[in-house]
């Protein structure tokens, strides 16, 4: 993969809690399991890892989350949200409305929220959401929230399992876009509507 076209932890860093701290890596099974490793050592609230491959990306009820190197974003959070381990719920439900919002309000295009956790255009899924909640002993539970967006893919890119109900954004916009920019709207979004909505008094 060009130089060019990979993502830089230093172009991707900002906002108060969400961003805040960024990590890139070039391989690893799945970026959930690199912050649920994390979560139980003291890595601050809003660590975000990336990864520009994953070998086991997974989604929800265990399904495979394919990825292709350099395309996509495929990047896991660690939060520490004061609610109960049961209403992990609510965090799979604002992440996916805030990476629809996004990708409506920021980059032009039609897309939806499919519960609960897949973000839809046009009948083809573009991004997909996994919240794994972490028992805590000693303070707030950790939350492993776990994002994938299809970016610059091709339709020949995509598995022909998935071809017919895939897209990418740059099939959407008959263009190829920045990976970062997408990335950083995502994180300063989300960044923005996590403490309105998770206040620390919960």
């Amino acid at each position: 993969m060009p130089m060019r076209d990979r993502l830089r932890a230093e172009r991707l860093r900002g906002g108060l809690i969400i961003g805040r701290d960024v990590i890139v890596l070039e391989q690893t099974r799945s970026t959930n399991d690199v912050i649920g490793q994390m979560a139980a050592g003291d890595w601050p609230e809003g660590l975000c890892v990336f990864a520009e491959h994953q070998t086991a990306g997974r989604g929800q009820h265990g399904n495979e989350w394919e990825t292709v190197r350099g395309k996509g974003l495929s990047f896991s959070i660690l939060l520490r949200p004061r609610i109960n381990i049961r209403d992990s719920a609510r965090l799979t439900s604002w992440v996916a409305a805030i990476v629809a919002e996004t990708l409506r309000e920021e980059f032009q295009m039609p897309a939806t929220v499919r519960p609960p956790n897949d973000v839809y255009i046009n009948e083809r899924k573009i991004a997909g959401v996994l919240v794994e909640m972490r028992a805590q002993p000693n303070g707030p539970h950790a939350a492993v929230v776990g994002v994938g967006v299809n970016v610059n893919h091709s339709p020949s890119e995509f598995s022909e399992e998935l071809r017919g109900r895939a897209t990418s954004i740059a099939i959407v916009r008959r263009e190829r876009l920045d990976r970062h920019l997408i990335a950083l709207a995502l994180l300063r979004n989300l960044d923005r509507t996590y403490t309105e909505l998770f206040p620390d008094d919960l």
